[in-house]
């Protein structure tokens, strides 16, 4: 009987010992839990938390996180926070940028990224700039007269079909580009194509922004991207403005480790400037400018570049041509909007290209929706297919084998082209669309991938 009590005692301590040092083992298990981002989102791994340099970066992603979780959150506080987050983000040591750096996919630099500064809020502008885009009337007024006129209404109203995880932003919010070109740079695009205004202009429903491509450039350069210019139709464009304007350019931005140099088939490295609504122009006026004989011309000058003309309808690569642009591109994510935009047409065009010394780019979206600012305009909605729309885009323009493909765009949201983050909102009046089933950096993968594929595809071509 005593051995038997002995026995008893020991079996008890032994089983309490054990499930002491169980408990103890779960407790190390939950602590090293709780080190790990809760959303180990794309491009941000286990452990990147774990370093000092970088815990403001992780603080950005779970601040973006829980604003997402509260869809009805406070979007001045949400601003605010950024904002503080980025003046330290910005003393970040260099040994901490060139961990982030390894973290994150190459960049492309034969994809190029139509991308957008002209938004404003009340913390950062005083006033919403362009979130509250007015309703534009058809020009038929018959027509005009059946559709809703005013402007939208922010925050809650915004010019768009889908709502940004960054909430109604400012692009003068550091953070707001910070967090840009990480996207940008985890989408392995490598070109920034930055709408642009001479100094003291704007489009009709924006400000200037100018003075914001020094930050853009900054950041570009901090996550290895490059950036180059998209010149808008600004107001009396001509051969004379537009050498003003490049001179200014390049004299400004050139020296900037960011600016974007395109290596030529001859070994020159030169600027490269898209010029949208360049058919707005009659061909005797840009070739004053483009060609070797103009009255104004750039060429074999310090200003010299790369001049890429937009594509709308057959005719004008007769006149780009004529014009003595270097090349052509499609813009519009519409299939079928245009001659230019249709995807079966492409194989024509970089064949009058090839035969002409001209570059062809295409240029691929996600879809097509801008009802929120054209509500008579659904016949041109292309639906994203949750990113099908999108994979035949690059299919078909990888088939034609261009040396650089140009996205539309990273954040064109009032025409709903826009691959940055969006995710699910519901007000009052609107229900957003959004990219379920899948995740809000569900079309940042996708060019990821068609990224890589292009890389492969053109190792292929030129061997």
């Amino acid at each position: 009987i005593l051995n038997y009590d002995i026995m008893a005692r020991f079996r008890r301590r032994t089983c309490i010992i054990l499930l002491l040092f169980i408990l103890f083992i779960c407790s190390i298990m939950m602590a090293l839990k709780t080190l790990r981002p809760d959303r180990a989102g794309f491009g941000d791994p286990f452990g990147l938390g774990l370093l000092p340099e970088l815990q403001q970066r992780t603080v950005l992603l779970d601040s973006k996180q829980n604003s997402l979780n509260r869809a009805q959150g406070d979007t001045v506080t949400r601003v605010s926070n950024l904002h503080s987050i980025a003046v330290n983000t910005m003393k970040a040591s260099m040994s901490s940028v060139k961990k982030l750096e390894e973290e994150l996919s190459s960049p492309n630099y034969n994809f190029h990224i139509f991308y957008y500064t002209w938004y404003g809020n009340p913390q950062f502008d005083g006033k919403y700039i362009h979130w509250n885009h007015p309703l534009l009337p058809h020009w038929d007024p018959k027509i005009a007269n059946n559709y809703p006129k005013g402007r939208h209404n922010p925050p809650e109203d915004i010019g768009a079909n889908f709502y940004p995880e960054l909430g109604s932003y400012s692009s003068k919010d550091p953070t707001v580009i910070e967090a840009h070109m990480k996207q940008m740079r985890s989408a392995s695009t490598g070109v920034i194509v930055l709408s642009w205004y001479p100094p003291g202009m704007a489009d009709e429903n924006g400000e200037p922004t100018d003075d914001l491509v020094p930050v853009v450039l900054d950041y570009a350069h901090k996550y290895n991207l490059k950036v180059t210019f998209h010149i808008e139709p600004y107001k009396d464009r001509d051969d004379r403005s537009m050498y003003h304007n490049v001179k200014y350019i390049i004299d400004r931005y050139g020296s900037h480790p960011a600016f974007y140099r395109h290596k030529t088939s001859t070994g020159r490295l030169l600027p490269m400037f898209y010029v949208y609504d360049s058919y707005v122009t009659i061909p005797e006026i840009w070739a004053n400018l483009l060609t070797v004989s103009g009255s104004q011309s750039i060429r074999n000058t310090p200003y010299d570049a790369l001049f890429i003309a937009l594509l709308v309808e057959e005719r004008h690569k007769h006149d780009i041509h004529r014009s003595g642009f270097d090349g052509m591109y499609t813009y519009f994510a519409t299939n079928g909007f245009s001659y230019g935009s249709s995807h079966h047409n492409w194989a024509s065009l970089k064949a009058f290209c090839d035969s002409n010394n001209l570059m062809f780019i295409p240029s691929v979206g996600p879809g097509y929706i801008d009802t929120s600012i054209r509500p008579w305009n659904n016949h041109n909605t292309r639906n994203r297919v949750n990113g099908k729309y999108y994979e035949t885009a690059f299919s078909a323009a990888l088939l034609v084998r261009p040396e650089i493909i140009s996205i539309t765009s990273f954040n064109e949201w009032h025409e709903g082209t826009q691959i940055e983050k969006a995710v699910p909102k519901r007000t009052g009046q609107v229900i957003y669309l959004d990219y379920k089933p899948h995740k809000p950096n569900v079309y940042l993968e996708l060019t990821l991938k068609w990224s890589e594929k292009y890389r492969k595809e053109q190792e292929q071509w030129l061997m």
